[in-house]
């Protein structure tokens, strides 16, 4: 059987698309996202393809080549842009096809030696420059944009995973459940976030790998953030719990599970739909907030909040850093506010509904 939305959802689903401004700033935050998957194939300092010798590698995705293995004289990683270089100034049959920005964020191509910001340039293809530790800014804005994305999204659904459950529970159960779980939440949210998070990241031993620390990272920020979503559900659960077909489903012998997950939560879906671009964007500024002040994504993770972090301090010397790091945050935050704000508009339940 064929899922299809219920007539109001098409109404409000059709009125988002008429909000232009909001309607294609969630195309391009999608088509990003999805160009991003394919990511290692725009910017990367591995070739996609190597033509020798008759054979075709394709090193984007696979075990790093040597450079004994095109011929060369070193036994570490191939240099791909000197390698291709190296055969077009000598007329080779064989050939390197590179991304279209030929370097990796964690790569350091000081030209003159010295770890230093280079300005832009174009005919070295560092289009918005490098950074003070001679990186690729365009490089590190592309992936630190991902992962902030993706860590944004992973963290509002654990934020909703958690806050729905408890929310829903205490106005459903409602009584002592209610009173008791208030109060552990008022408790739990005068915790201070800052001081915790810097006295996780102070005992983590430097051992972990980058993923685990991210994780850890997110678990701590999730921790400290679901319990604003469940006064919202709470509220609307209780709204919702006192309606005529809560009734009607408890008469017909409708478990309490069944009544939240069919009947209240579905009609509840606009207070949810609302507040996810606004998750987003708090879990963006927050991630940046930390980078910036050292306590975020551990090094040598590309990240908005450390190049800003370079930025401000290589103001007068370097300005393009800071520039490139703030245009490309506003950009992100514009986007998913507009999004944000034409949902709201479109899943206003005033605009459809008629109360008699």
């Amino acid at each position: 059987m064929a899922f299809k939305f219920n007539p109001q959802t098409i109404k409000k689903l059709r009125r988002f698309r008429e909000i232009k401004r909001g309607y294609y700033s969630f195309i391009i935050l999608a088509a990003f996202l999805l160009l991003s998957l394919f990511g290692e194939m725009l910017i990367n300092n591995r070739a996609l393809v190597v033509s020798y010798e008759g054979d075709l590698y394709f090193p984007t995705y696979s075990a790093f080549h040597a450079g004994t293995d095109f011929g060369l004289d070193y036994p570490y990683e191939t240099n791909y842009r000197q390698l291709q270089q190296q055969w077009r100034d000598s007329g080779s049959e064989n050939w390197v096809l590179m991304p279209i920005i030929p370097y990796s964020p964690f790569e350091n191509d000081a030209s003159s030696g010295i770890f230093r910001p280079e300005a832009p340039n174009a005919e070295k293809e560092h289009y918005l420059g490098t950074d003070s530790t001679s990186r690729d800014i365009l490089a590190r804005l592309f992936f630190g944009t991902r992962i902030a994305l993706v860590f944004a999204i992973g963290f509002m659904a654990a934020v909703y995973m958690i806050g729905v459950a408890v929310g829903c529970a205490m106005g459903y159960l409602g009584g002592t459940f209610d009173i008791v779980s208030q109060r552990l939440i008022e408790i739990w949210s005068n915790i201070p976030f800052l001081y915790m998070v810097i006295i996780v990241f102070s005992v983590i031993p430097d051992a972990f790998t980058i993923f685990t620390r991210i994780l850890i990272l997110l678990g701590v920020m999730v921790l400290f953030s679901w319990t604003s979503m469940t006064y919202y559900m709470r509220t609307e659960t209780y709204k919702e719990k006192s309606r005529d077909y809560v009734a009607a489903a408890r008469v017909l012998g409708a478990s309490g599970s069944r009544i939240v997950f069919r009947h209240i939560l579905p009609n509840v879906l606009s207070t949810l739909v609302t507040f996810m671009p606004f998750t987003i964007v708090s879990a963006i500024s927050a991630i940046t907030a930390l980078d910036f002040l050292g306590f975020g994504l551990p090094p040598p993770t590309p990240s908005l909040g450390e190049l800003l972090k370079q930025g401000t301090q290589t103001l007068r010397t370097a300005p393009w850093i800071v520039m490139s790091a703030f245009g490309t945050l506003v950009a992100l935050l514009t986007l998913v506010t507009f999004v944000g704000e034409a949902i709201r508009e479109s899943f206003d339940p005033k605009k459809f509904t008629v109360y008699k």
